[in-house]
């Protein structure tokens, strides 16, 4: 059977204490309960410093085979917990786009880094390597002074912008030019 993953909206900043809580009360062998997370720069008084920041603000995820009802309530009483998603008396593991698109994270690690881009001559955005890469078509806004693509994230029906830190390779022309001028030389 394989693992399933269920949507648990806790309060929004304090999911890492919700962890620090529920995991001592769940069996750690048939249940992981993650938090996926990313790396940003942020820049305050002219000091660059890395944060950590959720990818889904207030929401953990348990992966395992079922919730059963030792399950269900070792997560109910842990504090800070609000709801299954979709709904207390219906929980459903995730399904098509939204696992997929939580799948696509985790195969970064619960922890994401930036991810390596290129401009074309005309501004567009190439992502190259990481957690960008195939969610192209879901960036609404570059800015690449902070170095950060806000992309447009859905779970269960529900839509967020997201901020994901980037570093900029050479531009995709200059590579190309690049490339051909180094043939014409030899």
């Amino acid at each position: 059977m394989p693992m399933n993953y269920y949507v648990i909206q806790v309060r929004t900043g304090e999911e890492e204490q919700f962890l620090r809580r529920v995991r001592p009360s769940i069996n750690q062998d048939t249940v992981r309960i993650l938090w996926p997370r990313r790396r940003l720069s942020i820049r305050r008084r002219g000091r660059t410093q890395q944060v950590m920041a959720p990818i889904f603000p207030g929401y953990v995820f348990a992966e395992s085979r079922q919730i059963d009802a030792e399950l269900y309530w070792a997560i109910r009483r842990a504090d800070g917990f609000l709801r299954f998603l979709p709904d207390n008396h219906d929980v459903r593991p995730l399904v098509a786009a939204d696992r997929k698109l939580l799948l696509h994270f985790l195969s970064f690690g619960e922890v994401v880094e930036k991810s390596t881009v290129s401009f074309s001559e005309d501004a567009r955005i190439h992502v190259l390597e990481g957690p960008l890469k195939g969610l192209e078509g879901r960036i609404v806004k570059v800015d690449r002074r902070k170095g950060r693509a806000k992309v447009k994230l859905d779970l269960y029906n529900e839509s967020f912008l997201v901020d994901f830190g980037f570093q900029s390779m050479q531009p995709v022309a200059d590579i190309s030019n690049s490339a051909s001028r180094a043939r014409s030389t030899s």
